[in-house]
């Protein structure tokens, strides 16, 4: 795990040279060692070829016309035999009924039978020399009657000196050529990387000369198709920083006008009462002070959950339904009470499961029925339920209230933006939370007419996943 760490951390150059180099290095040393095999199948092939000639001379100077076994050895051509081989040179002649012994006796045998007519190559050690032996075993025609002789045993071997000189030779020049060709390998291969990353460095250069508030999106021309697809996911996260610093920008005005205007009424309202010499008139603005601040408060809140609302990371968890609707009935209850409001709740099961942010949906689901609760005339009704299916979930807010146009149903939701009917004293934030948290959620808002009656059914959707 910590090689792998470590892997992920290093420089492309420092990955090269851990993963590249060392596969290079088995390679050639595999390639090494085909070589060296293939150079001794070689060896041994060439030289077997004059092993197999000094059996054959041998054989062809056996007789058995005088009716016995006779022999005439070539030393002539052992003798260059001997030279070419660079090393001693043996033979042996046996007949098999033990009469006949002429060479060296004590030559190792061939493992297993021989087949008559059928030389074989073998290798053996003899007096502590590695040497390689020809062997071959013929019948004896023509022996005199009586004769014991019936079948002669030719053995020829040479030092291995020579053929593994040769080897070693050959693998010696094999290693260089290896070496160099890995030396090129590599040269070439960080020649070619260093090109391949010189876009990227320009990339690199491009972007430490930007300004710290240029969000312009990086040009992908001249680049790599295989760099493209790291500069469009950075034009992408470039695009979303500039959202996020606009809604930042957007909810910093947003928060300094609703403050300032609270603050400039209540300044207002507070200059008025020192003034006032009557005691109901500084009552009345006192009260009115009181008003004034609840709906600072208020805004306060709601501006905090906007800013919450666009901003924090969604979690999604497993959460109740059900027993989120019955935490904002609790909540709200006092409100639709003060107002003589039936305030009631609907889910289809005592436990509702659903997947999303319970936070965030709470503070949307508690802006809509809040919404419903200020707007529905006394004595009215809101029900607050929830449902699911194989897509997704949602949550549904329904009120008998006053309703809203067709044409102002798709503008609400917007920040600030509030209806024709509207009561005094709202900011038009209440909806636009909502909308945003469905939106995190990848869902999102319908403002719909009530069925059977006038009012406004809110339903607040997102899909599974």
């Amino acid at each position: 795990m910590r090689l792998i760490a470590r892997l992920r951390r290093a420089s492309l150059w420092r990955l090269l040279a851990l993963l590249l180099l060392p596969l290079l290095a088995v390679v050639t040393g595999v390639e090494l060692w085909m070589t060296r095999h293939d150079a001794l199948e070689a060896a041994n092939a060439a030289y077997d070829r004059s092993l197999l000639g000094a059996l054959k001379s041998i054989d062809a100077n056996i007789s058995t016309a005088s009716g016995g076994l006779s022999a005439e050895l070539p030393y002539s051509m052992l003798e260059f035999f001997e030279l070419t081989a660079s090393g001693n040179v043996y033979f042996r002649v046996a007949s098999s009924d033990g009469l006949v012994e002429l060479g060296n006796a004590d030559l190792p045998l061939p493992p297993g039978p021989l087949t008559p007519g059928v030389p074989r190559f073998y290798d053996a050690t003899y007096f502590g020399e590695s040497v390689r032996l020809a062997a071959y075993r013929r019948a004896v025609e023509g022996a005199a009657p009586g004769a014991d002789a019936s079948s002669v045993l030719v053995q020829v071997a040479e030092s291995t000196r020579s053929r593994q000189e040769f080897t070693r030779r050959f693998v010696r020049r094999a290693a260089l050529r290896d070496t160099l060709v890995l030396a090129l390998m590599v040269l070439g291969t960080a020649a070619t990387l260093a090109v391949a990353l010189r876009p990227l460095a320009r990339l690199a250069r491009e972007v430490q000369a930007r300004s710290p508030d240029d969000m312009t999106p990086m040009a992908d021309t001249d680049l790599p198709a295989d760099i493209r697809p790291l500069v469009a996911a950075a034009n992408q996260q470039m695009a979303r920083t500039q959202d996020l610093v606009a809604q930042q920008r957007q909810f910093l005005d947003d928060a300094s006008h609703q403050l300032r205007t609270h603050l400039t009424t209540l300044q207002m309202q507070i200059d008025y009462a020192r003034r006032e010499a009557d005691a109901t008139q500084v009552q009345h603005t006192l009260e009115a002070i009181g008003g004034e601040v609840a709906r600072a408060t208020r805004s306060t809140q709601q501006l905090l959950a906007l800013g919450r609302s666009d901003t924090a990371a969604v979690e999604l968890t497993p959460f109740d339904l059900a027993a989120l609707l019955r935490a904002v009935a609790l909540e709200l209850l006092p409100r639709a009470r003060a107002r003589q409001i039936d305030f009631g709740i609907h889910t289809p099961t005592p436990e509702f499961m659903a997947v999303g942010d319970s936070g965030l949906l709470r503070e949307a689901l508690t802006n809509l029925a809040a919404n419903a609760i200020a707007y529905t005339p006394e004595h009215g009704t809101v029900t607050v339920s929830a449902a699911g299916d194989g897509l997704g979930w949602s949550l549904s807010v329904e009120d008998n209230g006053p309703g809203l146009p067709a044409s102002e149903r798709d503008a609400l939701g917007q920040r600030y933006r509030r209806g024709s009917q509207a009561a005094a004293g709202g900011s038009g934030l209440g909806l636009a939370i909502a909308r945003s948290i469905a939106e995190r959620h990848r869902g999102g808002l319908r403002l719909e007419e009530r069925a059977g009656g006038p009012g406004l059914l809110a339903i607040l959707w997102w899909p599974r996943g």
